[in-house]
């Protein structure tokens, strides 16, 4: 049971990293173009704006997500540093809580964004609904989600080959994700 969690957890976050990673590298070639068509060809183009948005905002929730499984999302440690490892223990249980109670809000109330969005169209594509740009919300959630409760039952998964890429380069990093 562990090891197949662990194995849906590792396929989500290499999702996350290419989403997060394509979403970057398709932003940096649609803003130029943006750019370009409107200053050297003199027809702006309508669709680079909201589908870089788009792109940014995938970016945040599949980036945000793989950062709190990797341990590298934004926390304050001066305090907890001091505390014994029990205290440390607690505090750590109480973050992951409020953690997963964030994400929880997220999935539940972005499924309810979206499915109240999906009738209306975005201005500068038609042909796409509103809902479709928040899906990154929900299903950044619940990916946060997956990862907090698996640091709550596991115990962190920063070192974890794959997550940690100095910890996959060493030699007997793929027998130890096998374990």
């Amino acid at each position: 049971m562990k090891s197949t969690i662990h194995s849906v957890c590792d396929v989500l976050y290499s999702l996350c990293i290419w989403v997060a990673g394509l979403a970057i590298i398709v932003m940096s070639v649609i803003i130029p173009w943006g750019i370009f068509a409107r200053y050297v060809l003199g027809t702006g183009s309508q669709w680079p704006e909201p589908v870089s948005i788009l792109l940014m905002v995938m970016f945040t929730f599949f980036g945000a997500a793989a950062g709190v499984r990797a341990g590298s999302h934004i926390s304050v440690e001066m305090m907890t540093q001091r505390l014994s490892p029990q205290h440390k223990r607690i505090a750590l249980t109480i973050v992951s809580g409020f953690m997963a109670a964030l994400a929880l809000f997220m999935l539940i109330w972005g499924v309810k964004l979206c499915s109240q969005m999906f009738q209306q169209t975005v201005p500068d594509l038609p042909w796409m609904p509103v809902g479709v740009t928040y899906l990154p919300v929900p299903i950044g959630g619940a990916i946060t989600l997956a990862f907090v409760l698996e640091a709550l039952f596991f115990g962190s998964q920063a070192n974890r080959p794959g997550v940690n890429i100095e910890k996959a380069l060493e030699p007997n990093a793929q027998e130890g994700a096998h374990q």
